[in-house]
């Protein structure tokens, strides 16, 4: 299993969607769109599933305009994509990690993101918690820095390998037992 955050899926759903920089060159990503079907297809053929929280689906769709009901379309037909709630269990689970940032008296976390943006990047942390997912495809410096300290896995765009790439893909996944 594996989670998207909005700016992973994006490049799954939108075929204009601007590359991210890659931190090492200062250049757009080369081939952001095939690095991300790629991992797709890769947790399709390895029958996992593809988690997408539910606060995420709504920061994709706050500016798709028309394309949003082909974005549902997309995602509803792709056996291996599941919308996750951002419920209950999500919200006790965000409570106990604004509670444990307050606690050690650093609500940020290291981020400057505002208040707002760190409730919203939280909410897909503990859907991903509570969904069991440690690994997190995501550009978001913030979810970084929000996630790896809690032990999450967040895995940029540009660390991922290249359609090009022949052997030994690594995705940050575990091999199945």
């Amino acid at each position: 299993m594996a989670v998207l955050d909005a700016t992973a899926l994006l490049y799954f759903l939108e075929p204009d969607a601007k590359p991210p920089i890659d931190p090492a060159t200062g250049q757009p990503v080369v081939n952001a769109k095939g690095r991300i079907k790629l991992l797709i297809e890769s947790l399709e053929r390895r029958r996992e599933a593809i988690v997408i929280p539910a606060p995420v689906l709504s920061e994709v769709l706050v500016h798709a305009d028309d394309a949003a009901p082909n974005y549902l379309e997309i995602l509803n037909k792709t056996p291996r994509f599941r919308i996750a709630p951002f419920d209950e269990r999500a919200a006790v689970e965000l409570a106990e990690m604004t509670r444990s940032a307050l606690s050690a008296g650093d609500l940020r976390a290291g981020t400057t993101a505002t208040r707002a943006k760190l409730k919203f990047d939280r909410q897909i942390l503990a859907v991903a918690r509570i969904e069991g997912e440690k690994t997190i495809y995501s550009d978001d410096q913030d979810i970084a820095k929000l996630g790896e300290p809690i032990g999450f896995n967040v895995i940029p765009i540009h660390k991922l390998p290249s359609p090009s790439a022949q052997e030994g893909l690594d995705f940050g996944l575990e091999t199945p037992a």
